[in-house]
């Protein structure tokens, strides 16, 4: 059973990647890029080093400056990240080889998120495809306490940090219209990126 899991490289979609291989599934680890920047080397070397296959999702740039649009006209970044993820997922959900689709959306997120009726609709609209969200019952503390055990992680803040999230190419591309992201993205945020295997010996635990 193989599943297509959006991967950032960042801890939650690390960890998730990691609980669907211990119930039993092929993962198959999915970046999402705009073309813009080359930034999704970050989670192929991330998914190199865990051991998981990797694959590229280019998205039309258009996707892109509509979401820049809405951070604009916001002042924040919220919903220009959820209208992103969504496309996403229903750009995954689309493939025709494609029966499950997955992230690393936790309990308490509210950006990216899909709440019951999204997920649904998503899960009908594309011909019975499984959304499936492993961090979906757990809470902060617990992510944190699995993800202290399991992997070795670089936390910065995210205008320094080397990662391949959806708001990289966002940044870069209200940078290249004038505007300052710090001036729509919250400052001293920070994030994460997973650099490999904590020990040996959890990887071979799988």
């Amino acid at each position: 059973m193989r599943v297509y899991h959006l991967y950032s490289g960042g801890k939650d979609s690390s960890l998730a990647a990691w609980i669907l291989t211990r119930i039993g599934y092929e993962v198959k680890l999915v970046t999402v890029t705009f073309g813009m920047l080359d930034n999704w080397k970050y989670a192929e070397e991330t998914a190199r080093r865990l051991g998981f296959k990797h694959e590229i999702l280019k998205l039309p740039r258009e996707l892109l400056e509509r979401a820049a649009e809405m951070a604009v006209e916001d002042g924040r970044p919220g919903r220009a990240i959820q209208f992103i993820h969504e496309k996403a997922l229903e750009a995954l959900a689309s493939k025709p080889d494609v029966e499950r689709v997955s992230d690393g959306t936790r309990r308490d997120d509210r950006v990216p998120y899909l709440d019951l009726s999204k997920a649904r609709s998503l899960e009908d609209r594309f011909g019975g495809v499984a959304y499936i969200r492993p961090l979906l019952g757990l809470g902060y503390r617990t992510i944190n306490e699995l993800v202290g055990r399991l992997f070795e992680v670089e936390i910065r803040e995210s205008e320094e940090l080397e990662k391949s999230d959806y708001e990289v190419e966002l940044r870069h591309l209200l940078r290249e219209r004038g505007i300052d992201p710090l001036s729509i993205f919250p400052r001293k945020h920070y994030q994460s990126r997973v650099l490999g295997w904590k020990e040996e010996k959890v990887k071979a635990r799988g």
